[in-house]
Order: C-alpha cells, then structure tokens, then sequence
C-alpha cells in the first residue's frame, strides 16, 4: 500500500472513513489532513474501524484521546479486542467548543430545554453548564456533529447543541456562546488507522515519533509491572503515556496502553519486545508512525 504522496502521484484517490456526521470535530481533523482524498462518514467508531477491515475503505480516522477528559475508551478496547489494524499517524487538533441553537429560537426568553453533544464535549463543559444552564437536561449523542444536526432537524423544540463552528454552519445554527470549554488547552488526538503498517508521510508540523503498543502483563507475578517498564527505563526510552484498561476478563485484569516517543528501530525497542516477552508478557504493536500537529 502507498502513502499519500505515492497514491497522489499516481492520481489516485484514496477513502478515508471519519466519525460523523458531516462537520464533526474528526471530520475537521481530515479535511486539514487530507483536502484532496474522498472521505465517507459512519455513525460509531466501531463502523469506522471495521469499513477498513471489510474493504470499505483504505484507512479510518477516529479520535482517540483529549487532553480534557482522556482516552476514547471504545477506540482502545476495539483495537485490543476487535481489530487487527495499526496506526500509521496520528493528528492532534485544537477542539474550541460552543452552544448552539436554532435560529428559530435566537430572540426567545425561554429557558433551553435540553442540551446535546458527544459525551466527552459534555464534560470538557461542565463548569460552564453548571454555572449557566443548571438544572437543565443534558444528553448524549454520537458525536457533536449529529447534535447539531438533530438540533437543525427539529426547530420546534428549544434545544441546544455543543459542537465547532464547523458545525453551525454547516446545519445552520446560530452561536449562542463562544468557546464554553473549562480550559483553554483543549486538543484531542485522532489517529489514522490502515491495514498494514506502513507510516503515512503528510505535510503538516510534525511533533515527534511514536510507537504504540498493549502489552498483558503475566498473570499473578509480583512486581511484573516495574520490570516491564525497566526494560523502556534503562534503554532511555521515553513513554508519552501508559494506561490500564479492563481485560474484560475478571476483575483485577488488565492490558496496558503504552506509547513510546521512538520510532521502531533495530536494537532498543525490539530488544524492549524481546524482554517483556521474555518475561511472560503479551505484547501487540499497534504501530509506528509520525504525530502531526494540525492548524487551529
């Protein structure tokens, strides 16, 4: 498979599948980083994944951490648990959140009757909600974007809706507050999911090199997690994040998230792979790739 600059040479459009709808914050992220490829959104970070893995598409993009509320849960459990696919980028975005009616509703004194979004925009809110809308509903949707177009759809009822500006304007709603989010520093990480493992090359900022992998530590074995994280240790290999997640086993089991700032070279981290191996642990490399920084 080639990257983008080898499909773009040879005038081939590549699919990218995004969570949507159309406007979603991922479908921002994409349009930054592939203008010119044909994208396709899908309704659940499960439909996006598996479009790849059934041929739908050439590659998916999903979100898979915020700097406000943390990981995308469902992102990291399916790719433990349901895909065999790696990342071969990752995109990091500034996500400015705002309220949103329809216009219908611009010159009403009424009070809001329920506000909708994603549940992670939700939180990045809560102290603006808490302080300006307490008391009203507040429900969950499958991204920012399909709150507001359920708000565009339905003119009748006072809702508001939590989402970019991308989104206002695509469904045609108006700005009722502006970047409502409760800390100025609010980006989130997309990554770019393909079938096989070869790093895509794009023209943005490049941040760092990462290499992400889960590692199952072996079960009942005292001290387990310190050696795993001595063999990054004394290589000097730098973790940009570690996370436990669920087994879904049993209680008490847990796979570990862990990215490292190194791309895949022929010593270090094959011979951190071989040690935790060695040690009884599971080890699935999810990828080695570049991180890009997209502009606000």
């Amino acid at each position: 498979m080639f990257n983008k600059f080898q499909v773009s040479e040879r005038k081939i459009r590549v699919k990218i599948a995004y969570l949507g709808p159309q406007a979603s914050f991922t479908d921002l992220a994409v349009k930054r980083a592939f203008p010119d490829e044909e994208t396709v959104s899908y309704v659940t970070i499960p439909d996006c994944i598996e479009a790849v893995i059934e041929n739908e598409v050439d590659y998916a993009v999903v979100p898979l951490e915020n700097a406000l509320e943390g990981s995308v849960h469902i992102t990291v459990d399916y790719l433990f648990h349901e895909a065999n696919l790696a990342i071969v980028a990752e995109l990091t975005s500034a996500i400015q959140q705002h309220l949103m009616i329809h216009p219908a509703w611009s010159d009403s004194e009424e009070q809001i009757g329920k506000i909708l979004s994603h549940s992670h925009a939700l939180a990045q809110c809560h102290k603006f909600l808490h302080k300006q809308f307490r008391g009203v509903p507040l429900e969950q949707t499958t991204s920012t974007a399909a709150a507001a177009k359920f708000v565009s759809e339905n003119p009748d009822s006072f809702l508001g809706a939590i989402g970019n500006e991308l989104s206002a304007e695509k469904y045609g709603l108006n700005i009722l507050h502006e970047n409502i989010h409760d800390f100025a520093y609010n980006h989130t990480r997309f990554i770019v999911l393909h079938k096989t493992p070869d790093p895509l090359t794009l023209p943005q900022e490049k941040s760092m090199e990462k290499t992400t992998l889960m590692v199952t530590l072996p079960k009942d074995r005292s001290g387990a997690l310190h050696q795993v994280l001595s063999t990054f240790a004394w290589r000097q290999l730098n973790l940009s994040k570690i996370e436990s997640r669920p087994l879904k086993t049993g209680l008490g089991d847990y796979f570990f998230l862990i990215d490292v700032a190194h791309e895949m070279d022929d010593v270090l981290l094959p011979g951190a792979i071989s040690e935790m191996e060695a040690l009884g642990c599971r080890v699935k490399m999810i990828g080695t790739y570049s991180s890009y920084l997209l502009d606000n």
